[in-house]
C-alpha cells in the first residue's frame, strides 16, 4: 500500500514503535464552498456555508491511499481517502498545539 500526503503539512504518526512521518506530496485537494447571504445578526452581515466540489484530487488508484484534510475526506465518500484524527487521535504539546496523531478517519 502507497500512502500519499496530499496536505500542505507534514502529517506525523505516533506509534508505540515510533513516530512515521509523511511528507507533503504538492497535491493539495481542496473543497470549494458555497455562500448564500442569510438575515443579519444585530446588524452584522452573516452567511450560510455549503460544501462545493472538490478540486485538485487525483483519481483513485489501486493500492494507493491519500491523506486528505478533514474537509475533503467530509466532501468525498471514496475509500481511497484518510484524515488525519485531530480529535480524541491528536497528540498535543502544553499549548494545545497538534504534535502528531495515533490514527486516522477512513470509511470503511
Amino acid at each position: 500500500m502507497k500512502i500519499i500526503n496530499a496536505t500542505p503539512h507534514p502529517i506525523v504518526v505516533r506509534t508505540p514503535e515510533g513516530d512515521q512521518t509523511f511528507e507533503p506530496s504538492g497535491t493539495l485537494p481542496r473543497v470549494s464552498t458555497i455562500e448564500t447571504p442569510t438575515e443579519p445578526i444585530e446588524g452584522l452581515p452573516c452567511v450560510t456555508q455549503s460544501m462545493g466540489d472538490i478540486h485538485g484530487l487525483p483519481d483513485a488508484v489501486p493500492g494507493v491511499v491519500y491523506i486528505v484534510s478533514a474537509l475533503v475526506f467530509g466532501a468525498s465518500d471514496r475509500t481511497d481517502l484518510i484524515a488525519p484524527d485531530t480529535g480524541k487521535g491528536a497528540v498535543r504539546d502544553d499549548k494545545g498545539r497538534i504534535l502528531g496523531v495515533t490514527r486516522f478517519l477512513r470509511r470503511g
